[in-house]
């Protein structure tokens, strides 16, 4: 079975940082690009970061540049979203996301292109 299993995340106040991973198990995501989502209460899940299979092509939401970096980090982490300067508007239930294998060495930003899901790690940012 396949699985993406988020870890990291935690309750901070503002200002402080954190680093999410996503482990991975029952194959490999070498190949496949990357990706981090969050879903607030009431709201639709959002794009936050992404990252190509070879890891030369990063994409950022606009809410994320400068703050937050996305790495790759081996077969069994695929994926760490490094947090900083967290603000209360990044509280949130953060995803992992993978393509399957991904010959254009592409960093999607749209969820319709990833197809694999973690279940999710909460953030919770206090002023």
């Amino acid at each position: 079975q396949v699985q993406l299993i988020e870890s990291g995340g935690g309750s901070v106040q503002a200002g402080d940082s954190l680093r999410l991973s996503c482990a991975a198990s029952g194959r490999t995501f070498s190949r496949s690009a990357m990706g981090w989502f969050r879903q607030a209460p009431g709201k639709e899940r959002e794009f936050v970061a992404a990252i190509s299979w070879r890891g030369g092509l990063l994409r950022y939401a606009d809410s994320a540049k400068g703050r937050f970096t996305i790495s790759r980090d081996g077969a069994e982490n695929p994926v760490r979203l490094q947090m900083n300067n967290l603000q209360p508007e990044d509280t949130a239930v953060y995803y992992c996301a993978a393509t399957k294998v991904d010959s254009a060495s592409v960093a999607y930003s749209a969820p319709v292109d990833y197809d694999y899901w973690g279940q999710g790690t909460q953030v919770t940012v206090s002023s």
